[in-house]
């Protein structure tokens, strides 16, 4: 529940603190003193958009801040966490969360949750488990199926909701097979055009067999061949230079004397010994460079033209590749993933078989857990139908009968079923949708009767109505307010209302004052008690808080909500 909450420059709101706490709240106060900002200060802390608008007039920014006791364990203490923040623990069942949002007047928005920032999508995360929000456009979606649906789905509890979970995995199934059934055969002739592509693309890589790196390789032996000439000139002028046929002229020959020269004398000193062991290393590295350069030059003599124009045709193959492919790598590459992509597309006709036979069966299972979940529904709606036409009685409405209807519907994610919640008003009507046959003040209590009845099997712990009295009066209001305390028994209630009746019910009164000062008006919010809430009353009933006959009623009327406490 919510304890406390501080508006500060909200509206008309300068600064006011709401006390709330446990039971049924009652907010009142004159037109225009700033009611609805109570109800738009809530809903930013529930994460709502924000609208700089709404920021009061000359200040830089509006700031709202809620106190809310919470299960230290629960799921919203759990979310809490997931922001990186915690609630504060009171006791082993009880743990304080502070939630603060702030709006500049240029349209900025902020929030905290625990201290810690977070985003506003935090906050709607934690709505659904903080409170539920009653208003005229609640009102107006009652009247959609959806939240006819939703309204039954809650009260049908356990039974419903199972069957739904259930349901809904097998829709997930049978969508999923059939989403890829139906795009397997609307794709197969493009799926066929595939492979016929990757299959010439494979068979010509195979064809040319192409080695990683060998593009690089035979780049370099072109530019060897197409250099032949000076390559073989400049190799047999250092073969000749090395081994020429005058021996005494070539370096082999030069560097075996110098050799032998320094052997004959090295035994009179080490140093020229070991230097003639590095000229001996010489002269055989010279043999061997030698017959190097014989090899080289051999080589050299059987390539000619023709072998310069094979390796011209295998690069301009090898160009190919790699212009249809990227690289050559890729083009090799493509042989292994292309083998595989080629078998799934070959596959085509029995993944159609196979698939059509797995969607028949998910189509099975999912009709059992449709019947099921109609079947579950069909119970709720008939209990729920009793017990809201019993409320609807107690809240002047003798003669309306409400019934629940499920009937067959297109599939969807929520079931094979349409639900109405139908209402005749009087004796002999037929039954017709509430949407078109109740006025606002019937519809009010239509909204208020299903949440009274659901909370009896679905708790919910914080509701806020705002102005759910609307278009009612007189003994049909008493009944509304005597619903709220009712409901305030096992969840926490605010209501925003202008009806004596019903604030009469609140065990807390809340009253939104507004006070000129000069050019600027501001409102704040006083806790009413005694003398105070029975002016308050007075001025709800008549618009007079001194008249004393105004004063009497207003005291019978909080009398009789004490009864009813």
């Amino acid at each position: 529940m919510i304890e406390q909450m501080t508006l500060r420059d909200l509206g008309v709101i300068a600064e006011a603190t709401l006390p709330i706490g446990p039971g049924f709240t009652a907010i009142t106060g004159e037109t225009g003193a700033g009611k609805t900002m109570v109800v738009t200060g809530l809903g930013l802390l529930l994460g709502q958009r924000s609208d700089s608008g709404a920021v009061r007039a000359g200040a830089a920014q509006a700031s709202v801040e809620g106190v809310w006791i919470v299960p230290p364990d629960g799921a919203v203490a759990e979310r809490v966490r997931e922001a990186g923040a915690d609630v504060e623990p009171i006791d082993e069942t009880r743990a304080e969360l502070i939630v603060g949002r702030i709006i500049s007047s240029e349209g900025r928005s902020r929030a905290a949750v625990g201290g810690r920032a977070a985003p506003a999508a935090v906050l709607s995360d934690l709505a659904d488990d903080l409170v539920v929000v009653h208003g005229q456009s609640e009102q107006l979606r009652l009247r959609s199926a959806a939240a006819q649906r939703d309204a039954l789905d809650r009260f049908g509890g356990a039974d419903v909701a199972d069957a739904l979970v259930t349901y809904r995995d097998r829709f997930a199934a049978w969508e999923g097979l059939d989403e890829e059934l139906t795009t397997l055969i609307t794709d197969r002739d493009a799926r066929a055009a595939e492979a016929e592509e990757l299959r010439a693309a494979i068979a010509v890589i195979e064809a040319v067999a192409p080695r990683a790196g060998e593009d690089a390789e035979l780049t370099q032996w072109a530019e060897r061949l197409a250099n032949a000439e000076a390559l073989r000139e400049a190799a047999a002028l250092a073969h000749a230079a090395l081994t020429a046929e005058d021996e005494a002229t070539d370096a082999t020959t030069l560097v075996g004397e110098a050799r032998r020269a320094l052997e004959r004398a090295a035994g009179s000193d080490p140093e020229l010994e070991r230097l003639a062991e590095q000229v001996a290393e010489i002269g055989y590295r010279l043999v061997d460079v030698s017959a190097s350069l014989a090899g080289y030059l051999a080589d050299l003599d059987e390539s000619g033209p023709h072998e310069l124009a094979a390796v011209e045709e295998r690069r301009a193959a090898l160009s190919e590749l790699v212009r249809a492919h990227g690289s050559l790598d890729e083009a090799i590459a493509l042989l292994d993933t292309g083998s595989a992509r080629l078998a799934e597309l070959d596959d085509d006709g029995e993944r159609v078989e196979r698939l059509t036979r797995e969607r028949e069966e998910a189509a099975s299972a999912l009709d059992e857990a449709a019947a099921a979940l109609t079947a579950a529904r069909t119970t709720a709606a008939a209990r729920l139908g009793e017990l809201v036409t019993a409320e609807l009685h107690a809240l002047a409405m003798p003669d309306a009968e409400i019934e629940v209807s499920v009937t067959p519907a297109a599939p969807s994610r929520s079931g094979r079923d349409e639900v109405a919640i139908l209402l005749a008003p009087h004796p002999g009507s037929s039954p017709r949708p509430v949407s078109r046959s109740a006025s606002g003040g019937e519809l009010s209590r239509v909204m208020l009767a299903i949440e009274v009845v659901i909370a009896a099997v679905d708790a919910v712990p914080t509701f806020v109505f705002d102005e759910v009295d609307a278009g009612i009066g007189g003994a049909a209001a008493i009944e509304v307010g005597r619903r709220l305390a009712r409901l305030a028994q096992t969840s926490q209630v605010i209501a925003v209302t202008h009806l004596a009746q019903v604030a009469a019910f609140a065990n807390n009164h809340l009253s939104v004052v507004k006070a000129s000062d000069g050019a600027v008006t501001a409102s704040g919010v006083h806790q009413l008690t005694g003398a105070a809430r029975e002016a308050e009353m007075a001025r709800l009933l008549s618009g007079m808080p001194d008249s004393e006959a105004a004063l009497t009623h207003a005291r019978e009327l909080l009398d009789l909500g004490t009864i009813a406490d």
